[in-house]
This record gives C-alpha cells, structure tokens and sequence, in this order.
C-alpha cells in the first residue's frame, strides 16, 4: 500500500497496518514501508559528498544524526535554524512524508536501518559515505523493548522474556542483529564506510566527532568542536526538539509510555535481564559475537 505525503494519511495507516513485514530478509514496518519503495532504493542516484547513518535498531541513531548534523550545518551549531533532525536526515526507507530525496541540498544526509545488501547501489560502488554505529546487543535488545511500547506501528511483547526470544530469533522490526551487524562488518571494503561503536561515543564523544569530521571532510576548530560535542550530550539531546524526535504527534509515538531518548548509556541491559536471561543469551550468541571484528563493551566502566 503506498503511503500519501501527509502526516495525517501515515497517522491514518498505523492502526489498520500494525506490525512487521518480510521483504528480502529483513523486516519492516508495515506502516511505514512497502517492497516497492524498497526495490526503488536500489536506482537511488548517489553523490561522493552523499552521507548515509545506518544503523540496526535502537543502536544509537538518534546521537548520531545529531553530532552529524551538527557537524555539517553550522546553521545547526549555532542555534539559528529550526529544523528537526528527521528532516535533516531523512529516512530513505520510511519516507514518510514522501520528500523528493534528490533535492535536499549538498551534502545530503540520510538515515536508514537497512542491511548492506538493500542500500542504493552507487554506495556498493563507494559513490556516498557510510558511517555505520553498532552497539553491543543487550544494550540494544533493552532499549528495543521499551521502544516498541511507545511506538504504535508495532505490536508490543507481554514480557521481556517474550520479546528476548523474539529478538534471539530475528523477529523484530530491523530482522536479526547479529546478521545486520555481521552483513556491514563483512563487507564493509565493498562500501566507503566509518564504523563506529555506539559505547564509543559516550565514553569519549570528542574523539569520535574528530574522527567523523576526518571522514567526512569537514575542518571544524576546537571551538567549533566543542559545540558539537557540548549540544550531543545526551542530556541536551533529551530537551532538544529538533534532535528527540517528540515532535512526532502522539499517535505515532505514544509519549504517555515512555520517550524515543530513553537511557542513552550502556550497560542497562544489568537492569533488565535475570542471570537465567543473560546466561540464556551467552548460550546462544557467545559463538556468534566472538567471530565478529568487534570487541563489545558491556558496562560504563570498562576500561576504567
């Protein structure tokens, strides 16, 4: 079913389409997204200044489309547009509001949830940057259980131990983490791609926004910098409406439940999970997480 540019009609589409579709191996909103509009991504025309934040679910995409908008608009840094990041880094795949994507002025930003294989293919040919977050999979399965009872398109779990096994399995929204992440680690010679580790940025966010200015060719000064960093903190995030995504009316987000910024650290999943829970997800993912080139951290005070 296509979806008319009003925020009203995709308002209108949540009840009647509840849930998550398969298409391709991955696993999409269905009120959101249809397979025609993803099989269009395929001929997106792209541009080497293009930047695309992917991320899997609930990994930190709402810190990185700030520090890299902040980043590229100085309009943004220093506080003289309003313009919400979910504009300034459009969905390619949830374009809900049916924006011609190819008039967004250079360079164009753009957030997507998509594995390595459903992006546009000029970026398979390293025509646009990637910039890529992973976070460790706990973090990330707690906070997408708090996530899905705020966000009406999905049917959330009774339980956490229901929704942990629905996660271990690939059922949810975004499909399995452990082949998202795995896809773009394998493959990322094949793109122009960043990778960066969620727990990174909250453990020495300027050094991260040093290495994304690098990559994206973009000289800011220290105090610039520090504008950067200063207005992503997660704290300025959650009171920023631009960057919080609590514009979005409450029909799409119900707000009474909870907020898109939840936490924003690492190592909550302690909170959540029972020793029966986390040794239940070392016996199925420790195999798994060790063959990644990744060294997860899993508590605020590692390394310390």
């Amino acid at each position: 079913m296509a979806i008319a540019g009003k925020m009203s009609d995709y308002v209108g589409l949540i009840e009647s389409l509840k849930g998550i579709f398969t298409y391709k191996g991955c696993k999409f909103q269905c009120a959101a997204a249809t397979p025609e509009g993803i099989d269009a991504l395929e001929d997106m025309e792209t541009n080497d200044d293009d930047v695309f934040l992917i991320t899997y679910p609930k990994s930190g995409t709402v810190f990185i489309q700030q520090v890299v908008s902040l980043i590229l608009n100085e309009g943004h840094r220093h506080r003289k547009e309003n313009i919400a990041n979910i504009d300034r880094a459009p969905w390619i795949e949830y374009n809900i509001k049916k924006r011609d994507l190819t008039n967004i002025p250079s360079p164009r930003l753009f957030s997507s949830h998509l594995p390595y294989h459903l992006v546009p293919r000029g970026l398979r040919n390293k025509r646009g940057k990637v910039i890529y977050i992973v976070r460790n999979p706990k973090d990330v399965m707690v906070s997408f259980y708090y996530f899905e009872f705020i966000c009406k398109a999905l049917i959330p779990s009774p339980n956490f131990e229901h929704f942990m096994e629905k996660f271990l399995k690939g059922e949810v929204f975004g499909g399995c983490w452990f082949e998202h992440v795995t896809g773009w680690c394998a493959h990322k010679d094949n793109f122009n791609v960043l990778l960066i580790q969620f727990e990174d940025m909250v453990k020495d966010l300027r050094s991260v926004v040093l290495k994304i200015c690098q990559f994206v060719g973009k000289d800011l000064d220290d105090q610039e910098v520090d504008l950067v960093v200063e207005q992503a903190t997660f704290k300025n995030m959650r009171s920023d409406p631009n960057a919080n995504y609590e514009s979005l009316p409450n029909e799409i987000l119900n707000k009474e439940l909870g907020r898109m910024l939840r936490k924003g650290t690492i190592g909550d999943w302690k909170n959540v999970m029972t020793v029966a829970q986390n040794e239940r997800f070392e016996q199925v993912c420790r195999e798994k997480l060790e063959k990644l080139p990744i060294k997860f951290i899993w508590d605020l005070n590692e390394g310390k």
